[in-house]
């Protein structure tokens, strides 16, 4: 499939995002959406640390909902706490309780209100893909994940295809048990998303046979999908060439399912 014109556009770096707030599943939710809300495609993004109201990943929703004509969701899904942007962009995580705050948002805690999501999600949408940035890449992988168990009548996965943008608490297991399209958006240089992890995952969707999209970003580091440090050389291209590449992704998924 040509990528649509639209998709070579840059960025609306310091923009005033344009969407809703809305709920799903109970949980406080940016809408953002096309001409009309699409049925036929919905974009669940699951945010990093940063949270849902940090303005990067809003204006990635709008950018979303317009290029890839979807109907684009990011609950809150840290309980209303949002930590300070300003020491966490500039790395003084020091100042920051993250031990604390990781155990209030611990997978576990948090899981059942992401699948509740998605699940609402399916009554609502045709087709569903789930983007995680950091702390959402563990848990889009959760979402894709094969349902065949004996307690857990749900045999569709929640969503049709994930995007993981430089995951972390990822495991082992969560990569052998994603079933659905996967797209890696991978920087370069990533000690969590860390060379093995990343071998592991190549390897495990190549051999189990996982329709798979990688996209490498040389020279860049964690967290620049949605930082876009315009200080960091080549941070703010990678999330550009990111946004396409997400946009094309879902474009794609949409695509097939209607073949």
């Amino acid at each position: 499939m040509s990528a649509s014109t639209c998709c070579l556009k840059t960025f609306t770096w310091n923009g005033t995002p344009t969407g809703r707030i809305s709920t799903l599943a109970s949980n406080n939710t940016y809408i953002a959406s096309p001409a009309g809300d699409n049925d036929d495609l919905a974009i669940l993004i699951i945010h990093d640390l940063l949270g849902w109201s940090f303005p990067n990943v809003r204006l990635l929703a709008d950018h979303y909902a317009r290029e890839a004509n979807a109907t684009v969701y990011v609950p809150d899904f840290f309980g209303g706490e949002t930590l300070p942007f300003e020491p966490l962009l500039a790395g003084r995580f020091n100042e920051v309780d993250l031990p604390g705050f990781r155990a209030r948002n611990a997978r576990e805690i948090r899981e059942p209100e992401i699948f509740a999501c998605a699940e609402e999600l399916r009554t609502k949408h045709k087709v569903i893909v789930a983007v995680g940035f950091c702390y959402g890449g563990w848990a889009v992988f959760r979402l894709g994940a094969a349902r065949d168990s004996e307690d857990d009548q749900r045999r569709r996965p929640l969503v049709d295809a994930i995007a993981a943008a430089h995951p972390s608490l990822l495991t082992k297991e969560d990569i052998d048990n994603v079933a659905v399209p996967v797209q890696i958006l991978a920087p370069e240089h990533d000690p969590i998303f860390n060379d093995e992890l990343k071998s592991y995952t190549f390897a495990s969707l190549q051999r189990r046979g996982v329709p798979f999209d990688w996209q490498h970003f040389p020279g860049v580091e964690h967290a620049c999908m949605t930082r876009g440090d315009e200080n960091k050389p080549g941070e703010r291209a990678a999330m550009e060439r990111g946004k396409n590449a997400a946009v094309a992704w879902a474009r794609q998924i949409v695509a097939q399912t209607k073949v």
